[in-house]
């Protein structure tokens, strides 16, 4: 008999012995970032970055490939008896030594996961990993000259730029109400002592929102330089009707954390939210027309599979086999029909409907 035979004789032999659960629910309790195992990351450090703001270190398992700066991972975190996943940019340069990754997550109101990762979650808590992905990089030719716009935690992705790629020329535009709600700022100031970096803060508390109309004024060759930009909605929309508008739209590479929200189009009463029933579980629950559906299933705590909640990435799609849903960026309504998909991180409920989950 082969070795191989033998190794898969005694798989079964074990299986035997530790049923109902199998031989790696147990290998699970001892080694749960070894290589074959579903991804996972150990959490081994919270370091506060603002009063709202947290920088999480995490040991990934051995499955973990490594990332691009500018993208993002998803995690999955157990919240009052939930797993409940989001996606935050991995804020480490591509070569820690150690070989651990960092995400800095902001704690937003109301928001279970963020508000656990920032105030609650210990050292030595497992989480669940989803490789990285996203395509808000630089591009293999780095570009001569670069203008990084952003606001809040916007600047998380950029972050893992800046510490990965050196770049001979960048500026930075940064928008946060106050200089302590500045995230990574003593950083962003020793990489401008060492010549490394432009940066403008804008304080919106005291400044204003940043008029894009202005940036000629704090970056007089902005339209020459490749732009990254993310942060709120409404800067990514005013910098891409102003990148629009100046012909050189090409050169502008946003990140949304959420989809601009449109108002329905029929203006009656489909937009207005319904009863969402999600069928695989049985759930019914009531559901707002703002919402998207992801966050409206995972609430009810029915699994939901999901990646960047932007709608890029098509990782929530899901079939809609009664009702109508309506996209969250455009407005539009989409019915049921037979062979009908839809994305529910950005899709939310237009009246009644009946969602296969």
């Amino acid at each position: 008999m082969t070795s191989a035979a033998l190794r898969s004789r005694a798989w079964k032999l074990l299986e035997m012995v530790t049923t109902p659960l199998l031989p790696s629910d147990y290998l699970d309790l001892v080694s749960p970032l070894r290589a074959g195992a579903d991804l996972r990351g150990r959490v081994e450090a919270v370091h506060p970055e603002t009063g709202d703001a947290a920088t999480v270190v995490i040991r990934p398992g051995r499955g973990w490939r490594g990332h691009t700066a500018g993208q993002y991972v998803r995690i999955g975190v157990d919240v009052d008896g939930r797993r409940l996943w989001r996606a935050y940019s991995v804020t480490s340069p591509t070569n820690r030594r150690d070989g651990r990754i960092t995400i800095t997550v902001k704690a937003i109101p109301d928001g279970k996961v963020s508000n656990h990762l920032v105030r609650g979650v210990t050292p030595g808590t497992l989480v669940q990993l989803d490789q990285p992905t996203g395509d808000f990089v630089l591009p293999p030719t780095r570009p001569a000259k670069v203008l990084y716009l952003t606001a809040g935690s916007g600047i998380t992705p950029v972050m893992g730029m800046l510490r990965d790629i050196e770049l001979d020329d960048v500026v930075m535009v940064h928008c946060a109400p106050r200089p302590q709600d500045v995230i990574f700022r003593d950083e962003l100031h020793g990489l401008v002592a060492d010549g490394k970096l432009r940066l403008t803060e804008v304080h919106t508390a005291t400044d204003g929102t940043l008029d894009i109309a202005r940036l000629g004024k704090l970056v007089p060759d902005w339209a020459e330089r490749e732009t990254w930009a993310c942060g709120p909605a409404g800067l990514l929309d005013a910098a891409e009707r102003h990148w629009s508008e100046q012909g050189v739209r090409e050169r502008l590479h946003t990140e949304r954390f959420r989809p601009r929200i449109a108002l329905a189009r029929d203006g009656g009463g489909n937009g207005g939210g319904g009863e969402v029933t999600f069928s695989t579980t049985g759930r019914t629950v009531e559901a707002d027309g703002t919402t998207p559906l992801l966050d409206i299933g995972e609430e009810a705590g029915v699994l939901m599979p999901s990646g960047c909640r932007m709608g890029i990435c098509f990782g929530c799609v899901t079939p809609l086999k009664a009702g109508a849903v309506r996209d969250l960026r455009t407005g539009e309504i989409t019915e049921a029909e037979p062979g009908v998909l839809i994305q529910t991180c950005v899709s939310a409920a237009a009246g009644p409907c009946d969602i296969e989950r």
